[in-house]
């Protein structure tokens, strides 16, 4: 009677970890899609309603900062209110707001509802890998965090794709109108199939102040970098930068703090947020980068652009479980610098692009980078999270999709500076082709040099030990 007993929980809790990875897996799905699908219909949203182009660039501009700003704040109040409560709020605001925005008369409300997006999604993020730490065994959970990596390479991967089909026959509107159903089933899977709740520390005290300093500093960060080639842009960093500082101190002396810095100070822990910050500022730039090229250099089609583009994360979506499988049984340090190895290796291939260079050299360097993200992210991912206690999982969770967010927005900024330093405020020109290249080559040079420095770290974050118990 007791082994049949000890047998049925073992089944419950087997489909307990299923679902929540099915769950987190779609749930992470969405943002990457609406991001990458989102870039596709700005022309069209322009010439609908009619829109100038600053007001076209901050509707994916408040996408990114609202989900930026508020993962942080969101991972601990998930921690104290309840990981799948938060994770189950998310979803019901980004469904909510799809709909919103895809009802939008005028460019100003679709920012809005951009922004409502952006909120939902970061409920979702700071939650999704909580939820899986905290079903999973440390010695399952790399399996587990390859198929989340998975899910947000294949909505990179199908955003281009099935966002430019349904821009192109259905209008853009239809692009957020298909996140409604996907979001009303995702909730009856979570009221379904997700049983059960986890708490970092139920009897915490949510950090007002400390979230009032922290969410327009880094929000000032993030936009100021994007922007320094002015002056009120390095204005704005300068003041995010100092308004971190700010909540640091703050933190530091708070009771009740959202950043337990104390937990985040260990090797393993600071050294595989540096690695993954690296790992973001290294390879996010390259789909602008290549976009500009095969679309202005080699007269290539949107299409067949993006079918090129999308070979990095089919990649990464393919190879990733099967490296958190292997990685749940190895040290995951060996996994990591592999991967940012391979991932130089890409940059630097990218980096001898010319006018004459074969399509088969930019495939081979985009699927060397996406082989170097599959090697890197699900065992880096792990070591981070393992080497937090899990009553601060959710603030963790938080912690990793802001270093991406930021990563991804500082390789911009860098690349953005390069454009203006070589080519200016014009546009891309035959006259101005060798310009361009210049840019292409410098700006992939400094990302495989950011990329090998990644190796380094990677070494340095300490051996992971995978026999804890499970959470």
């Amino acid at each position: 009677m007791g082994d049949f007993r000890i047998l049925s929980d073992e089944i419950k809790a087997k489909r307990l970890r299923n679902s929540a990875l099915l769950i987190v897996a779609m749930g992470s799905f969405l943002i990457p899609f609406m991001g990458s699908s989102l870039s596709l219909a700005l022309p069209l949203i322009q010439k609908d309603l009619n829109v100038n182009i600053i007001l076209l660039g901050w509707i994916p501009t408040v996408f990114v900062l609202a989900n930026a700003a508020f993962l942080l704040p969101f991972g601990r109040l998930a921690d104290i209110h309840g990981r799948k409560k938060i994770f189950t709020y998310g979803v019901v605001i980004y469904t909510a707001a799809s709909l919103f925005a895809a009802l939008s008369p005028t460019g100003i409300i679709l920012i809005i509802g951009s922004f409502l997006q952006g909120l939902g999604c970061s409920l979702i993020f700071a939650t999704g890998v909580a939820i899986l730490s905290s079903v999973y065994p440390p010695n399952h959970r790399g399996e587990a965090l390859g198929f989340f990596v998975t899910s947000v390479y294949v909505g990179l991967f199908l955003g281009p794709i099935l966002g430019g089909f349904l821009a192109q026959n259905l209008g853009w509107r239809s692009i957020f109108l298909f996140n409604v159903p996907f979001g009303l089933f995702l909730l009856s899977l979570i009221l379904w199939r997700l049983k059960g709740e986890w708490f970092g520390s139920k009897d915490g005290i949510f950090d007002l102040k400390g979230s009032i300093i922290y969410i327009p500093s880094l929000i000032a960060i993030l936009y100021g970098f994007s922007t320094l080639q002015s002056n009120l842009g390095r204005l704005i960093f300068i003041i995010g930068i100092l308004g971190v500082l700010l909540f640091i101190i703050y933190e530091m002396r708070s009771s009740n703090p959202i950043l337990k810095l104390k937990d985040f100070m260990s090797r393993a822990s600071s050294f595989s947020a540096l690695a993954l910050l690296l790992m973001n500022i290294s390879t996010t730039a390259l789909w602008t980068l290549l976009s500009l090229y095969l679309q202005d250099l080699l007269s290539l089609g949107p299409q067949i652009t993006a079918l090129i583009l999308s070979v990095e994360p089919l990649m990464v979506a393919l190879i990733s479980p099967p490296v958190g499988h292997l990685s749940d049984r190895m040290d995951n340090r060996i996994f990591s610098a592999m991967g940012m190895a391979v991932t130089t290796i890409g940059l630097l291939i990218l980096s001898t692009l010319n006018l004459t260079t074969g399509l088969w050299i930019i495939i081979t360097g985009l699927i060397l980078i996406g082989v170097g993200l599959a090697l890197f992210a699900p065992p880096t991912t792990n070591i981070f999270m393992s080497s937090i206690k899990s009553e601060n999982y959710g603030i963790a969770s938080a912690t990793l999709s802001t270093m991406i967010y930021a990563g991804q927005t500082f390789s911009l900024g860098i690349l953005l500076f390069i454009f203006i330093r070589y080519l200016g405020n014009v546009q891309i020109t035959a006259a101005g082709f060798p310009q361009f290249l210049l840019s292409l080559k410098t700006a992939f040079i400094i990302f495989a040099v950011l990329s090998g420095l990644g190796i380094v770290i990677s070494l340095m974050m300490g051996k992971q030990v995978n026999n804890q118990k499970s959470n």
